[in-house]
């Protein structure tokens, strides 16, 4: 019986003791990817410096829309229509709070408490242009190294192939000292609230991308860096689909759920104009 009762508590041990070192194990493999273990569903960005990772704030891009056609970033930035939109928005705190919750529901809310869409609704539906945008003329995540590099991972959201996308770094517009224009693409007016994945927002997509190294590491999972220093601005790291004529539901983009959260999903930075 005492023989027995030794074996059972040595198995025991045994079993824990191999239980701890397989999570050793996990934690010292998203150590040396660069990506903090996480079991959120919600993409993470992460800034590495010095061998450590600062998480940055997820945020969301807000829609507005535009009877100018989107020729140019300057063009879009300096309609006012745009710009009341956004000043209108929603703040990233308060999307901050929504994300938390990780839900389709909270992002929906926000969505209705924030948005703000225009254009006239007749027998033949017109095209607009709608313009992504974060509020705010700069971000609050300042920036003194003009070659950051980024850890990210959205290998965990619901209902999106990761493989799907890809980071990118884009240059953000600031537009009348209210908000930053991330890019644009014409569509219908009533698009936003199509159920039907059959709009292909990335087909002909307007915005100012920055030569970007992306090292895949595994689904969802990425190191991100420029490819040449970055001059002092705003900037952001987005998700991008790989297909550009990937199709997406307009009402998944305007209430940032599923593919449409990914395409909203946004990370703004700022190089300082003392950074080295």
């Amino acid at each position: 019986m005492a023989t027995r009762t030794v074996n059972v508590v040595l198995a025991t041990m045994l079993a824990a003791a191999l239980q701890s070192l397989l999570a050793a194990q996990s934690t010292q493999k998203s150590t040396a990817s660069g990506i903090p273990a996480s079991k959120s569903h919600m993409p993470k960005l992460y800034l590495m410096q010095g061998g450590a990772a600062h998480e940055l704030p997820l945020e969301k891009t807000q829609l507005a829309t535009t009877k100018t056609k989107p020729s140019s970033m300057k063009s879009l930035a300096a309609d006012s229509a745009v710009t009341q939109a956004m000043q209108a928005g929603i703040n990233t705190a308060t999307w901050d709070a929504a994300t938390h919750v990780n839900s389709a529901v909270g992002g929906s809310a926000v969505q209705q408490a924030g948005s703000i869409f225009s254009g006239v609704i007749s027998h033949r539906t017109p095209t607009v242009t709608y313009v992504w945008g974060v509020p705010n003329p700069a971000s609050t995540n300042v920036l003194q190294t003009v070659s950051p590099s980024f850890s990210l991972d959205f290998s965990r959201v619901i209902g999106v192939n990761a493989d799907d996308y890809a980071p990118a770094i884009v240059k953000l517009t600031p537009a009348q000292n209210t908000c930053r224009v991330v890019g644009a693409t014409q569509g219908k007016a009533d698009v936003r609230s199509s159920p039907a994945a059959d709009w292909q927002v990335y087909s002909h997509f307007l915005e100012e991308p920055v030569a970007t190294n992306a090292e895949k590491l595994g689904p969802g999972k990425y190191k991100v860096s420029a490819a040449s220093a970055l001059q002092p601005g705003e900037y952001a790291v987005v998700l991008r689909p790989v297909a550009k004529d990937k199709k997406f539901s307009g009402g998944d983009v305007a209430r940032a759920q599923g593919d449409g959260l990914m395409f909203d999903a946004i990370w703004t930075f700022q190089i300082s104009d003392e950074a080295e």
